[in-house]
């Protein structure tokens, strides 16, 4: 179920963005519009973001991103379009209203930390509840629990002057979870912090997320960053959206030229799963059939080990067709003491394809793929592995090179401090 619907969204800066809509909505490209003096900052974007979803929203600096995120809260009026947050429009709230919304339903976390700095960490993180008119020793100790959760505990006096970068984004993420609020809006918020210290926070997000599954839009303009946290991503071009998807959606099947070139240099193998290239398991043999009967069924599949499942089929072990042949000429009629119980390891269906090499390397079987003490749902062979990446490397080649496929320019950086988006 969807807890935030953005419909046709439509941003313009400018004095004449009653003429640059009509245009707009003749048609007319964006040359024109900025021609009138108008910015196009958001131009018909609309998606659906679901409750306890991560929606990440990517971009280039001057691509509309952090304008897209700032008309969600009312931050920005739009100029068209909808934002609609639990079934009520934005834009239609009576003052009092969009900030009891503010404080209750939508929480913010900034990129450059956005703390006070005359304020302790105590009072930083308890600031929402605060404006809420939450009793003190209440919001303090709600306070206290998310700082905990964030990993600074024992930090609560101290000023934001005496932390750095990275503890005082989680005092901001902190702030923003002690608030309660269903969705959470992060604009930037870790592209200021060196390299480690923002994968730690990004993990650390992550974590919070399986624990309080709370509804967060999420900008960037780091591709693997938002292919690491996101459920879905929208790729944003322009001011307008040009893609929504997963990022192995994203990854495998880039809707043009343009999110291609995003994409080309991504490592595969660590945002494709399991799940995206494990086949049928066509070779395993019921636990309760007989050594001749397992025995076929490796001949004719023409393989040399087996998979042995339960009538549930949760995978048991392995066999060898030789151990198999041995038994059928000494007449053992179960296949009770054939069984290798320390055949491959199962996978589950989200395990990185990265992580899938160095069993596919060791194992004469696929690498099994199944949910804890759940049935098996794929193997993956190593030719399949192999191949999978191969076909997904040809994909976005014919999309960089094929020059029909070609709609618009390499990607260029804007000029930090844009008017639009920084």
């Amino acid at each position: 179920m969807s807890i935030l619907r953005a419909e046709s969204v439509t941003k313009l800066f400018g004095r004449k963005t009653a003429e640059a809509q009509r245009k707009l909505k003749a048609g007319a490209d964006l040359e024109e519009i900025r021609a009138l003096g108008v910015t196009p900052a958001v131009v018909d974007a609309s998606f659906e973001v679901e409750q306890g979803e991560i929606f990440v929203v990517m971009g280039l600096s001057g691509s509309g991103k952090s304008t897209l995120i700032r008309t969600l809260n009312g931050l920005l009026e739009v100029t068209s379009g909808t934002v609609e947050i639990d079934g009520q429009d934005v834009a239609k709230l009576p003052p009092k209203a969009l900030r009891a919304l503010r404080q209750n339903k939508v929480s913010m976390v900034f990129q450059h930390f956005a703390l006070f700095p005359h304020r302790t960490v105590l009072a930083n993180a308890a600031y929402g509840l605060e404006v809420r008119g939450v009793a003190k020793e209440e919001r303090e100790n709600k306070a206290r629990e998310f700082l905990s959760l964030v990993g600074l505990e024992g930090w609560e006096d101290k000023v934001p002057g005496q932390l750095s970068g990275g503890m005082q984004q989680r005092v901001g993420l902190a702030r923003a979870l002690a608030a309660g609020t269903d969705i959470i809006l992060m604009d930037e918020a870790f592209s200021a912090l060196d390299p480690l210290i923002r994968r730690e926070v990004q993990d650390l997000l992550l974590e919070l997320q399986r624990r309080l599954n709370r509804t967060i839009v999420f900008i960037t303009h780091d591709l693997n960053e938002a292919m690491r946290i996101g459920d879905r991503i929208a790729v944003m071009r322009d001011g307008r959206i040009v893609q929504i998807g997963t990022a192995e959606e994203i990854l495998t099947d880039p809707a043009n030229d343009y999110v291609a070139q995003f994409v080309a240099d991504v490592d595969r193998t660590r945002v494709l799963t399991a799940a995206s290239v494990m086949e049928k398991p066509l070779v395993t043999v019921p636990a309760g059939t007989g050594p001749r009967t397992a025995l076929r069924t490796m001949r004719e599949h023409q393989t040399s080990a087996a998979f042995v499942v339960d009538r549930d089929r949760r995978l048991l072990g392995k066999v060898t067709a030789a151990v198999v042949a041995d038994a059928v000429n000494d007449g053992v009629q179960s296949l009770d003491g054939l069984i290798d119980p320390e055949g491959p390891e199962p996978v589950t269906p989200d395990t990185p394809v990265a992580d899938l090499f160095a069993r596919s390397a060791e194992s004469d079987l696929p690498v099994p793929v199944a949910e804890e003490d759940g049935p098996l749902l794929g193997v993956i062979p190593r030719v399949t592995l192999l191949a999978a990446l191969g076909a997904i490397n040809a994909h976005v080649g014919e999309l960089l090179e094929d020059p029909s496929a070609v709609d618009a320019p390499p990607l260029e950086l804007t000029k930090e401090g844009s008017a639009v988006d920084d």
